[in-house]
């Protein structure tokens, strides 16, 4: 089974502009993510895959395997399906850009899924985290995901899902963090299909996989990822190293 990591990267970004290529203790953003990738010794190959001359020139230059899109991309998937289809992969890990200080475990238990599903029932794996805090609950923009008794998804909402008619009755509320290991074919497979009322509605294309009766089965994991999404995360980053 040969599993990769890509690592979808856009220049422009709307909190913070060129954030990848920010300095972070003396190598940028994207360059300290790409490195983190390929330290978890996870992945039989690590890739960035970007609209941008000057990223894509950052991970070249410093040795790294960069693929530069050809179209414009509406969603991660999108442009990650667009750069594998012509690779020899069976799983491919979509690893955050923005996030440097990679932590192997919930990747780790991501492609595990993989390797035990025998009957490959999985189309996606992807990780979620126990939330208690109610504001956390509330929020928006914390994607709330309910799964089965096997860990397969339900539904991703950023709604509070369940909602919470009647009290003490043992319910437990998961964030869904952003990280997912797909088949090589039901990336394929987003690929072609149209986005649907669900996705639209929410803005998040795992809804799409659903909408379209793709399986996604969700591992748990304590990890909270150190995204850099302003300038503050950059400068308590700095203080990280």
């Amino acid at each position: 089974m040969k599993i990769i990591a890509v690592i979808p990267a856009r220049y422009a970004s709307t909190r913070f502009p060129a954030k990848l290529m920010q300095d972070l203790g003396g190598k940028t953003v994207i360059r300290r993510t790409y490195e983190a990738a390929m330290a978890t010794q996870l992945f039989d190959d690590v890739f960035v895959v970007t609209d941008s001359d000057i990223i894509f020139e950052e991970i070249v230059s410093n040795g790294g395997k960069a693929i530069k899109s050809v179209k414009e991309h509406e969603s991660g998937s999108d442009r990650i399906a667009e750069a594998i289809e012509h690779l020899e992969v069976d799983i491919v890990v979509n690893v955050q850009g923005d996030e440097p200080f990679i932590d192997a475990d919930p990747l780790q238990k991501a492609i595990e899924v993989f390797k035990n599903d025998l009957t490959k029932q999985v189309d996606l794996a992807s990780v979620m985290r126990e939330i208690t805090n109610e504001d956390d609950i509330k929020n928006p923009n914390n994607v709330k995901v309910v799964v089965d008794q096997n860990g397969f998804a339900l539904y991703f909402s950023r709604s509070v899902i369940p909602y919470p008619r009647e009290q003490n009755v043992g319910v437990r509320y998961f964030q869904h963090i952003g990280i997912y290991a797909f088949r090589k074919q039901a990336l394929l497979d987003f690929y072609s299909l149209p986005m649907q009322s669900l996705e639209a509605s929410e803005k998040l294309e795992q809804l799409r996989y659903l909408e379209f009766g793709k399986r996604i089965k969700m591992v748990e994991t304590t990890h909270v990822g150190i995204g850099i999404d302003t300038p503050e995360d950059l400068e308590k980053a700095k203080k990280m190293l």
